[in-house]
């Protein structure tokens, strides 16, 4: 037998090794013992706080199966695109990198492959969004990896489970334990007998912050579904029902370390406008500089007239005293009478190079297809943000988004409920089910997705500190 073959031989029955040795990885000792359970048991699931390296793991696993395996096969899913290619798929090339890994597959922004055989040996990257995205995979060796398992629709689930048939199929769940139902919840639950599962509280993992745990307990106390679900990695005593949860929100609400004078990195102010005309909505203007989103403008009783000069002066005041070459971009909720809005903001603007004014259809089609609509995929880049700030501050580091102390704006971020449609992509409370349960509409939420909005011509960049 050579050499190759023997390690090969080896490092197929030892992963943590393999992450070691092959790709310069320091696993803490519950990574190893879950590595070492995706190589004895068809099903692991994971449950965990924030923070404690399930990126990292998941990464090492992909690497390690298909070098270890001939012909080999992994799907990686996530709920969202963002998850899947910026996180999971980011980590996986940076732990790639500078390894034999790099030399024997190659890595694009979808696939990672066997150089001599991308058809028959690769991991592949499919967003949770269609069952059929999930089915016709067959391979003597395959791994699916869903992160973030207990956003995943259950017809997604349901498809990867069916595709699962051969003798040497594995499946890997790991996530935050947000919901109380579901394959995830039922793995450690109702068919537990089928799964070995591992929780991972924040508070045993060296990767995160141990003053951060204690500010969330200080806050929120000890034995709330906040600390249970973020820190312990345990499901929550009741449901998780809203879209955005209170307390992503909350964490948003405390100050960035950082002056103001460094706030307007980006030279660019994004301004959010949700239109309403009379009656008892409100239009709301909500200015976003580069990660902050700085105090609301909330009018009652104005035609769209009115409306877009208050844009414009608000504009025009911000220009002033920012930076040369600054620039605005204004998007306006443009499916009802904002559409008015949109047209006297062109006509009015038209040649100033320092604007661009741009319509919104919230019912039009999303570019992720986990979200049914644009309107749902515009507060997921709301909670997408708070997400990634409450990952950050677990890890002891500075916070990446800030929101205003705006009670009536914390109230409608975490209010509206959300459900899976039966093509399984979310889609949020209509605005009329939100009325009967006595809310109000969610003008000052609306007008901060727009803020965050990135229109097709515009370049994708999601780091907020750089604007977009």
């Amino acid at each position: 037998m050579s050499e190759l073959s023997e390690a090969i031989a080896f490092y197929s029955s030892h992963p943590a090794e393999f992450m070691e040795d092959i790709l310069h990885m320091d696993p803490d000792d519950w990574q190893k013992e879950v590595a070492l359970d995706v190589h004895k048991h068809l099903r692991v699931a994971v449950k965990s706080g924030q923070g404690v390296g399930k990126t990292c793991l998941e990464a090492g696993v992909i690497i390690w199966f298909l070098a270890t395996r001939p012909y080999s096969r992994v799907v990686c899913t996530a709920p969202t695109m963002q998850q899947l290619y910026d996180v999971l798929w980011a980590e996986l090339a940076k732990w790639r990198a500078g390894t034999i890994a790099e030399d024997l597959f190659v890595w694009t922004k979808t696939k990672l492959y066997l150089a001599e055989d991308p058809e028959q040996w690769f991991a592949t990257a499919k967003t949770a969004t269609k069952p059929e995205n999930m089915q016709g995979y067959h391979a003597e060796h395959m791994l699916f990896v869903i992160d973030e398992a207990s956003g995943v629709a259950e017809p997604i689930m349901e498809a990867i489970l069916g595709t699962l048939t051969g003798e040497d199929n594995h499946l890997l769940l790991m996530g935050n334990p947000n919901y109380t139902t579901g394959t995830f919840f039922d793995a450690f639950n109702a068919n537990r007998s089928q799964y070995v599962t591992h929780t991972v509280s924040s508070r045993d993992s060296k990767r995160t912050s141990k003053e951060a745990i204690r500010m969330l307990e200080d806050k929120y106390g000890k034995d709330s579904d906040v600390v249970r679900v973020r820190v312990d990695g345990l499901f929550p005593k009741g449901g998780i029902n809203t879209f955005i949860p209170l307390e992503l929100v909350d964490l948003a609400t405390e100050k960035l370390k950082k002056d103001e004078a460094e706030s307007k990195t980006a030279r660019i102010l994004h301004l959010g406008v949700d239109v309403a005309r009379f009656g008892d909505d409100k239009t709301i203007i909500a200015p976003r500089d580069g990660n902050r989103v700085l105090p609301l403008r909330k009018y009652t009783k104005q035609d769209t007239m009115e409306t877009a000069g208050n844009v414009l002066r608000f504009c025009y005041d911000w220009l002033k005293r920012a930076p040369e070459g600054s620039s605005v971009k204004v998007k306006v909720d443009d499916s009802g009478v904002g559409g008015g809005v949109t047209d006297r903001l062109k006509e009015a603007t038209h040649g100033d190079r320092r604007f661009k004014i741009y319509g919104v259809n919230n019912g039009g089609s999303a570019k992720d297809e986990h979200y049914s609509n644009l309107g749902t995929e515009l507060w997921g880049n709301i909670r997408e943000a708070l997400e990634e700030n409450m990952s950050q501050k677990m890890q002891g580091n500075e916070g990446t988004f800030e929101l205003p102390d705006d009670k009536e704006l914390l109230g409608q971020l975490t209010s509206r409920k959300y459900h899976v449609t039966s093509r399984g992509r979310l889609e949020l409370e209509r605005k009329d089910d939100m009325k009967k349960r006595g809310l109000t509409s969610p003008d000052c939420a609306d007008a901060v997705a727009l803020s965050l909005y990135e229109p097709p011509s515009m370049k994708l960049n999601r780091n907020l500190h750089g604007g977009l």
